[in-house]
This record gives C-alpha cells, sequence and structure tokens, in this order.
C-alpha cells in the first residue's frame, strides 16, 4: 500500500531501548494512517485504567499520508494518550513545520512507554531512537530547549539539512494536568495534557531528522491535483479572510451574535471588543501573516508588539482561543496585555484555554468570598503571577495545575464551573449556537470546538443554531469527514475545500486503493467508535456527555438564550442513534 512508510517505532524510555515493526497494509488501510492508527495503538497497547503517569501508559505520535507531500494544509502530526486533564481519550494536533522532518525519519507512528530516572531528550532518525541527557535543560522554557536541540543535531550531525524538535516547558515537568507540546515556539499540540504525560516520564524533547520519502501511487496524478487545488481555491474569499485577519477576525464574528464568552462565562459579549479584535491586533503590533508549510492559508499572525511596557514582544498569535479566555472569561481589556499573557503560557507550556478559563473561575471565587486568594477582572499582572504558580505548582496553582476536575470542587466552584469531561469549550456559546453544545457532549476528549467545527455551519445558516430536528445527522457527516482529516492529518481550516470528493481523488493517488466515500466512511465511523470504546473502558458514563448546568439554566443576559436540557437529551439520542451506539452498547 502506497502513502506509509510502514514502520513504527515504539520506545522503552525506562530502559532506554527500541524496536523498529513493520505496520502491515491491512493495519494501515483499517485506519489510514493518523487518528485512526493512534488509536488503535492506544487500544491495543495501553492496560485499562492505567493511570496517565504511570510508566505503561503510551504516548504515540502519528502521521498521515499526506504529510511531507504536495498535498495542501497536510504539515500536521497527531499526539494521543490517556488524558490526566480528563482520565479518556486524548488526542491533539499541531502544525507548523514539524510534521515533515518527523516523516523524513521514517515512521508513521512512534510510541513510547515506560520511565526515564533522569531527564532525557530523544533523538529520532531512521535508524531509531537516541537517548541523550537533560539534566541541563530540565527547567528551561519550551523556547530555550527548541534553540538547544535544534543546535545540537545541526552542530552534531553534520548531513542533516533540517529537523524538527518537540518540547514541553516547566508546566509538563511538573505534570500540570494541561501542560502542552510545542514546536516552533508557537505551535501546539495544546489540549489534553499530553505535555504531563511526557514530564511524568521525564522527557524534555524529541528531535526528528532523516532523508526518507513516503512513496505515494501516483505521483504525477497527485501534482495535478494539487495545482488543480490551488487554482480554485488559493484566493478563495474564505482562504483571503484567514490570510488578511486570521482567527482573531472570530471576536468580532462571535460578538455580533452574542457568543463571545465573557465575565467567566456569565455573558456573551464584551464592552473592551475594538481593543481586543483583529483590528486591534493588526493596528497595534506589528503583524506578518505566517502559514505552515503547504498551507496558502497563512491564518497565523507573527505579532510583533509596537508601543507600550510590551514593546519589542514577537510571537505568532494570539489565536481567537487566546484572545477569548483572557480578553472574554478575564476582562483583560487590551491585546497587547494578551500577547503579553500568550508568551507566558507558551514559555511555561501550558495551554490558554484552560488555563484562561482556571484563572477566570479562581477569580469568581475570589470575588465570591470562596478563597482568601485576591485577584479580580481585568488584573493582568496578578493573572501573569497566576499563570507562573500554575506551571510551579506552587500555591493555589497547585490546586488549579490539576485541572478543573479538582480545582472546581477544592475551591467550592464544582456546581459553577465549565467544562464537559474535566475539558473546558472554546469560545462559542453553546447557548446560541446549539450544535456546538452536541460537539463539546459528544467530543471524545471533552468540550472540543475542533472535532467537527460545528460552528461553521451555523454560524453561516447552513443549518439554524435553534434547530435540534436533524442536527445530529449533519453533524455526524462534518464529524465523520474530519476524522478523515485528521488520519490524513489535514488542516482543519481547508475543511470547506476538501469535501468527500476531493478527499476520495486523494487517498486514490495517494494510496492506489480505489476508494469511495462509502468506505471512507466506515473508516472514520470505526475510528469514533474506538474512541468511545476506549473512554467506556477507562469509565465513561452517558452523563459524561451532558453540558454544564449553567447552560441549560443561566441565561446570555444580552439575549436571554439557553440551551434546554430537554435539547441536548434529544440532540445527544439523535446523534447516538445515528452512530447505533446503542446497538453496539456504546452509550455508557
Amino acid at each position: 500500500m502506497y502513502g506509509f512508510h510502514k514502520r513504527l517505532l515504539t520506545i522503552n524510555i525506562g530502559t532506554r531501548t527500541f524496536k523498529i515493526e513493520v505496520l502491515s497494509d491491512d493495519l494501515l488501510k483499517q485506519t489510514l494512517g493518523g487518528k485512526g492508527l493512534g488509536t488503535y495503538l492506544l487500544l491495543e497497547h495501553n492496560p485499562p485504567g492505567v493511570d496517565p503517569f504511570e510508566a505503561e501508559n503510551r504516548v504515540i505520535f502519528t502521521l498521515g499520508p499526506v504529510t511531507d507531500t504536495m498535498v495542501w494544509g497536510g504539515c500536521r502530526y497527531g499526539v494521543y494518550t490517556k488524558s490526566p486533564q480528563t482520565g479518556f481519550y486524548s488526542e491533539s494536533y499541531s502544525g507548523g513545520k514539524a510534521a515533515e522532518y518527523m516523516s523524513r525519519s521514517g515512521f508513521d507512528a512512534v510510541m513510547i512507554y515506560g520511565k526515564s530516572e533522569t531527564p532525557v531528550w530523544i533523538e529520532i532518525n531512521e535508524n531509531g531512537a537516541v537517548f541523550h541527557d537533560a539534566e541541563t535543560l530540565w527547567g528551561s522554557d519550551t523556547y530555550a530547549t527548541e534553540d538547544y536541540v535544534k543546535s545540537w543535531i545541526k552542530e552534531n550531525r553534520h548531513l542533516v539539512k533540517g529537523c524538527a524538535a518537540l518540547t514541553i516547558g516547566p508546566g509538563g515537568e511538573n505534570q500540570v494536568a494541561f501542560a502542552v507540546i510545542e514546536n516552533e515556539y508557537w505551535r501546539s499540540a495544546g489540549r489534553t495534557g499530553a505535555g504531563a504525560v511526557l514530564g511524568a516520564k521525564k522527557i524534555k524533547a524529541l528531535g526528528f531528522w532523516g532523508n526518507r520519502k513516503r512513496k505515494v501511487a501516483d505521483q504525477a496524478g497527485l501534482q495535478t491535483l494539487s495545482k488543480q487545488f490551488a487554482d480554485e481555491f488559493k484566493n478563495h474569499p474564505g482562504a483571503n479572510a484567514y490570510k488578511s485577519m486570521g482567527t482573531p477576525m472570530m471576536v468580532d464574528i462571535m460578538s455580533s451574535v452574542g457568543s463571545f464568552p465573557t465575565r467567566y462565562w456569565h455573558q456573551g459579549q464584551v464592552s473592551h471588543q475594538e481593543s481586543i479584535n483583529a483590528k486591534a491586533l493588526h493596528d497595534r503590533c506589528e503583524v506578518k501573516p505566517h502559514a505552515c508549510r503547504k498551507c496558502f492559508m497563512a491564518c497565523g499572525r507573527l505579532s510583533t508588539v509596537k508601543n507600550g511596557r510590551h514593546a519589542g514582544l514577537k510571537l505568532e498569535g494570539p489565536e481567537y482561543e487566546t484572545i477569548y479566555t483572557f480578553g472574554g472569561l478575564c476582562m483583560v481589556d487590551n491585546i497587547e496585555d494578551i500577547v503579553y499573557l500568550n508568551d507566558i503560557c507558551d514559555r511555561l507550556g501550558i495551554d490558554t484555554i484552560s488555563a484562561g478559563n482556571l484563572v477566570a473561575l479562581t477569580i469568581e471565587a475570589s470575588k465570591q468570598g470562596k478563597t482568601e486568594y485576591r485577584i479580580d477582572y481585568g488584573q493582568t499582572e496578578n493573572i501573569a503571577a497566576l499563570l507562573k504558580d500554575i506551571a510551579a505548582c506552587h500555591g493555589i496553582g497547585k490546586i488549579l495545575s490539576k485541572g478543573i476536575k479538582t480545582a472546581a470542587p477544592a475551591l467550592g466552584m464544582e456546581e459553577q464551573a465549565i467544562h464537559v469531561k474535566g475539558l473546558e469549550p472554546a469560545g462559542y456559546d453553546p447557548r446560541i449556537l446549539k450544535g456546538m453544545g452536541l460537539s463539546y457532549g459528544i467530543s471524545p476528549r471533552g468540550a472540543c470546538h475542533l472535532r467537527t467545527t460545528f460552528y461553521k455551519p451555523e454560524l453561516t445558516k447552513m443549518i439554524d443554531p435553534e434547530q435540534i430536528n436533524g442536527k445530529a445527522q449533519m453533524l455526524v457527516d462534518w464529524e465523520n469527514r474530519l476524522i478523515l482529516f485528521d488520519c490524513l492529518v489535514l488542516c482543519r481550516f481547508y475543511r470547506d475545500f476538501y469535501q468527500w470528493d476531493a478527499l476520495v481523488e486523494l487517498l486514490i493517488a495517494l494510496t492506489g486503493i480505489e476508494w469511495d466515500k462509502a468506505a471512507l466512511w466506515e473508516i472514520a465511523s470505526h475510528v469514533s467508535d474506538n474512541t468511545r470504546r476506549f473512554n467506556i473502558r477507562e469509565g465513561l458514563k452517558q452523563t459524561n456527555d451532558k453540558l454544564p448546568i449553567r447552560f441549560y439554566t443561566e441565561p446570555l443576559p444580552e439575549t436571554g438564550k439557553v440551551i434546554a436540557e430537554i435539547e441536548m437529551d434529544q440532540l445527544l439520542e439523535d446523534y447516538y442513534a445515528e452512530r447505533d451506539w446503542k446497538g453496539k452498547d456504546l452509550v455508557g
């Protein structure tokens, strides 16, 4: 089967040994790489009920058949494990350039288990793994760690033309439940705590290099498809919108419908919108569009603060989700301070969505007298200090570092906490976008916006946000197509361009197999079932698919809207029926 290296690298970090195994054509045909392969390996090798921080919990990195090819939007990798944040299925993805260098090491998947007694970084090349002492790196931020690993490879592997470094920061070292894995400073495998799992294993970084290229079935055909794709979509209004404004454009879009989460989910709009939106970012920072490899979107904002106390601070971002958490939930009223808080999180290696939600929860607890810790909305330096305490597991930060499932009851805020399965939602309020309520509920990793990106059809009125009947059917179609994205692995922002027919054409050229939509649908459905099987094995119940009670009972003041519990129940029942999860005993 074309499109794959057909190799799995398994590393026991405890004994500092590795083995290379052949991946069969049958397995690759069943999984298509990426999420399909990662989920299969997790189910096959992770002991049921294992503690996420124990040696036997696997962390698995995967690529797909589009990686390091001419396919637009294909420069991403996936990472899978059991989440220390939720206790359930963990998946996260990151873009940039790293996936191409990972692929050139010649593996479709790298699976790591065991625990090292001392800090280590792992060099991965075509011959396997080389283990390096990382004692002097322990305690370093993600930026410095990446600089070191890349410099070491360049200086000591003289024929290497390029490499990737995946790193953790102090947050991962201290096993903060929502620690991330970073590459190229600002690209993050950002949710569900994979960085904490590496930290528990004492793995500070992974460096990838090599010269292998995956073989595709029809190189000329793929080249034609790539050219046609670029000709059709390179100047598409959607692509131009991302290129010109990036994800911060969502601040105005979500505010216009009253779904920009504010003041820890008590409001749907913020009074300082004009100082934190995309225009503010472009006016008050020097901004250059920044793209991943093989991408014409360039959605990234390479931003440098022009004036004030943060003048000269540079990062790629902030993305919409970081703006919503700090600018909305925490009420920070200027884009420069949000850039500053974003930089702190990136250096420490912690997820901005979970961090911002936990800070806002702490602000509410402080205002209600449920903690002696003093912090209020809009206090940038106090927020910065709390972020550093979280990464260091210091003071109240130690409680927050364990994630919202532990922190909320410890603060006496369990009834007010906003999360599903232990993961906080993104910046799309389900009281306005009810399909997003279903998406948050059924996502295997918790309240995730990316598994279906169902805000898109609701915002563009492909389906009425208030509609309940028929919504689950449409959501499953979006979800299955995007599961294929995660198998291949493709960027979410190409979702409007790679429809089912395009995916079929792409996979025929890559693999040489005559696929059709029905076959791809079956694979995606099986991957979805497997994520559910993993979660049920780890204790998932149907009640874990429910939304926080506040979404049912607390109307947004601007619109008076809620998502009624009876509506959510119907959405879930319809979804289970579409998936036939009752027939497969997968409801929980």
